[in-house]
């Protein structure tokens, strides 16, 4: 059963009267007949606790510097009414004994626990967003990730892999942004395309008549989760890995790649929907850097001379790893010049930043 949890908070003008604000909420809770228990941390304020008999918790902080937080979780499946009804007793109370020292009250809706469906999933830069996800579509693990596809009715079917946002149903502004935002023409062109289980890179392609695409991506399993449950971003191109113009190779990119390279075999545009760029500039994220590195010099590679290679960046607020990335484009075999374009992603609810680079 899942919890819902409910947050109060008070900013005050002055640190409150910890004794007076105690005994003034005491009733409100005592009409509640939940059992109190409170404890002094001398600088630190109060802490006191509030348990009842249908399972209700609560905890008052009382913080020294003038900030008061009441904290109330309570089964799911209990009557919701209450809840909010003891919070707007706790409201009133500390209105009344607080006078005109609050500067702020903040109440925010209730974070539910614990539930069947997880609604909260974090932002690139560590904001967390709750989605109106309503529906568990499809939870998998494949040999190289845990394959999420979630409904939002705002959003439609959500993919997410290993706990990260990839794309949405009603994402195709980046589908749009990452073939080069509808300025490229892609009649009679050869096209790599390196990741994009989701088809939706390959559908919007399929419709500007290349002469071929190649796409390459590793795991099958998200290519058939994406063709059942993704239909409004792939439309029917992942029902055969093999179409007019297109053929879908379910391999490791950096071997087909490489296989490339050796052959002489060029392409006009290299889209690359693997891995953004990496968050962190820690050590252990040097892996990350290498492998994308490597997949830009084998992409340089296998681009023509005149062609172009697309990819996403990550959000326009990690400044500093976006810096990194285009320090690591000085740093290839060959030398290159890029642009950059910021874009709204609806299901991202953040700016993401994409690159367009080719060689000098």
């Amino acid at each position: 059963m899942a919890v819902r949890h409910y947050t109060l908070d008070f900013n005050l003008t002055a640190p409150a009267d910890c004794s007076a604000t105690l005994k003034g909420l005491q009733s409100v809770f005592q009409e509640q007949e939940m059992t109190e228990a409170i404890h002094n941390l001398e600088d630190h304020g109060y802490l006191a606790t509030y348990i009842g008999k249908n399972g209700r918790f609560a905890i008052l902080r009382i913080h020294p510097h003038g900030f008061v937080s009441i904290d109330l979780q309570s089964c799911e499946g209990s009557d919701n009414t209450e809840a909010y009804n003891l919070l707007n007793a706790l409201e009133e109370k500390m209105k009344d004994l607080l006078h005109n020292n609050i500067k702020r009250i903040k109440r925010l809706p209730a974070i539910v626990r614990g539930g069947a469906v997880d609604r909260y999933w974090p932002t690139a830069d560590g904001r967390l967003v709750e989605y109106d996800i309503d529906e568990v579509v499809y939870n998998e693990d494949s040999p190289y990730q845990n394959i999420k596809i979630l409904h939002s009715q705002q959003f439609g079917n959500i993919l997410i892999l290993n706990g990260d946002v990839n794309l949405s149903e009603s994402d195709l502004p980046y589908t749009k942004a990452i073939m080069g935002s509808g300025k490229e023409g892609y009649t009679g062109k050869e096209v790599l395309i390196l990741g994009g289980g989701d088809g939706g890179i390959l559908h919007e392609a399929v419709k500007l008549k290349p002469k071929m695409i190649t796409m390459v991506h590793i795991d099958q399993m998200v290519i058939d989760g994406c063709r059942k449950h993704m239909r409004k971003t792939c439309g029917d191109v992942l029902d055969n890995l093999n179409g007019d113009c297109y053929q879908v190779l379910v391999e490791d990119c950096v071997p087909v790649l490489k296989k490339y390279a050796e052959e002489g075999r060029t392409f006009d545009y290299v889209i690359n929907d693997l891995t953004a760029v990496p968050i962190s500039t820690a050590p252990e994220e040097d892996s990350t850097w290498e492998f994308l590195r490597l997949i830009l010099d084998l992409s340089m590679k296998v681009l023509r001379p005149s062609g172009k290679y697309f990819t996403q960046g990550n959000c326009v607020n990690l400044t500093e790893a976006l810096d990194n990335y285009e320090e690591q484009l000085g740093r290839l075999y060959c030398p290159v010049e890029f642009s950059k374009e910021v874009v709204c992603v609806p299901s991202y609810m953040e700016l993401w930043m994409f690159y367009t680079i080719w060689k000098k």
